[in-house]
């Protein structure tokens, strides 16, 4: 059952028809993993906390950069120099008292990547690079742990939801990463701060469908947006035979 200070902080989504208390019970009792507390995870981790899911880890070892606050309002200008993650942390849980927020100060690498998405009811990948992904991807494939994925760099992001055994997974989508030359990051490219907002706020969306079972999220789906013009284009995918990261996996049970 909520109480009543449940029912008036989340009432605005609880009079929602394709929502419930049910779902709103099934959000308190979930652990989300967000990975990288940068221009996606900002907007994530805010929406997610704000929605009332029980658990959050942030898993990031940067430092507050003068370059970030224009795109990451997790942080300001006083904060530069200090811990992305402990900043993070103290910003959500004064949002949301209630919201078990857990600051992992470490970089997700394909060591130590089973070991942080373990155990989660959903995972964010909030990175920027295609390596980071890839262990991000290969290790909820490996603990069957359901993963919402996003880029987004100028005025273009990407979203991509799976489910390991179920959906296709991002190297199904992605076999292999793009040459170095080919490649572009915020850092090369650039990227308006509303763009990251954007992207981030539809991640956090899909995780919040997967995690109640409220509406479609994107399985078997890439979304693309293209800012500039605001057009979208949904390009359907499928699991790939012999794909390394979750070809030999059956079905996973759904965590919604």
């Amino acid at each position: 059952m909520l109480s009543p200070e449940e029912l008036e902080r989340y009432s605005r989504q609880l009079l929602m028809s394709e929502w419930s208390g049910a779902a709103q019970e099934k959000l308190r009792s979930a652990r989300a993993v967000v990975v990288g507390a940068g221009a996606l995870g900002s907007p994530v981790a805010v929406y997610l906390a704000g929605a009332g899911v029980g658990a959050i880890d942030l898993i990031d070892g940067d430092v507050v950069e003068l370059s970030n606050l224009h795109r990451q309002p997790l942080y300001a200008d006083a904060d530069v120099g200090g811990s992305k993650v402990q900043t993070a942390a103290k910003r959500l849980r004064a949002l949301n008292p209630a919201t078990n927020v857990q600051a992992r100060e470490t970089m997700l690498e394909a060591h130590n990547a089973r070991d942080l998405v373990g155990g989660a009811d959903i995972v964010l990948d909030c990175t920027d690079s295609f390596e980071s992904r890839y262990a991000v991807n290969d290790a909820c494939c490996a603990e069957g742990v359901d993963l919402v994925e996003a880029g987004v760099v100028a005025f273009e992001g990407v979203v991509m939801t799976i489910r390991p055994g179920t959906s296709a997974c991002y190297r199904c989508a992605f076999p292999a990463a793009p040459p170095a030359e080919a490649g572009r990051s915020c850092r090369e490219a650039g990227v308006l701060g509303a763009m990251a907002g954007v992207v981030g706020s539809i991640q956090a969306l899909e995780a919040l469908k997967v995690l109640s079972g409220a509406g479609e999220p994107l399985f078997d789906h890439i979304l693309q947006i293209d800012g500039s013009d605001m057009s979208q284009t949904v390009v359907s995918t499928d699991r790939r035979a012999g794909c390394e990261a979750c070809g030999a996996l059956v079905a996973a049970p759904s965590s919604s």
